[in-house]
């Protein structure tokens, strides 16, 4: 269980590009922080990820957890659940893990309403995707 005060830290672990975001210290608000990439095959670079950590100094980490429409885990779930295994034994973080279907498809289609271009879209959708992920969980969390 993840704590109620300061700020959280979530991310949307992607192939290549994990988008980040980090929430308000009251866990009302989250915002976009940026994204990290990997290479191909690659493990997941803690030491990139370790700027954002320093840069929000986050009490706990919520990992966009990609169901099936269905609801159940296959492939990109267990890499998920890894790469928030791996965040908790390197930081010593609570991790939580949230249903992140649709978050990034709403995210297209949202910018894709507002933006002109789709280079510019994709180089954004990663940290936004990881903000809806946050802020549907903490509007669960205010219910």
């Amino acid at each position: 269980m993840l704590p109620t005060e300061g700020r959280l830290l979530a991310i949307d672990v992607g192939e290549i590009r994990t988008g980040i975001a980090c929430s308000d210290p009251s866990q009302s608000v989250a915002h976009p922080v940026g994204t990290v990439t990997r290479r191909r095959g690659k493990r997941f670079p803690m030491r990139a990820l370790g700027t954002h950590l320093e840069a929000c100094a986050p009490v706990g980490i919520v990992v966009g957890l990609p169901l099936t429409p269905q609801g159940t885990e296959r492939e990109a779930a267990a890499a998920a659940r890894a790469v928030g295994s791996l965040i908790h034994q390197k930081t010593g973080l609570p991790v939580d893990y949230w249903d992140e279907r649709m978050s990034s498809a709403r995210v297209h289609a949202t910018k894709k309403e507002v933006e002109h271009s789709r280079r510019t879209r994709d180089m954004d959708v990663d940290a936004l995707a990881a903000t809806v992920i946050l802020q549907n969980f903490l509007d669960s969390r205010h219910q």
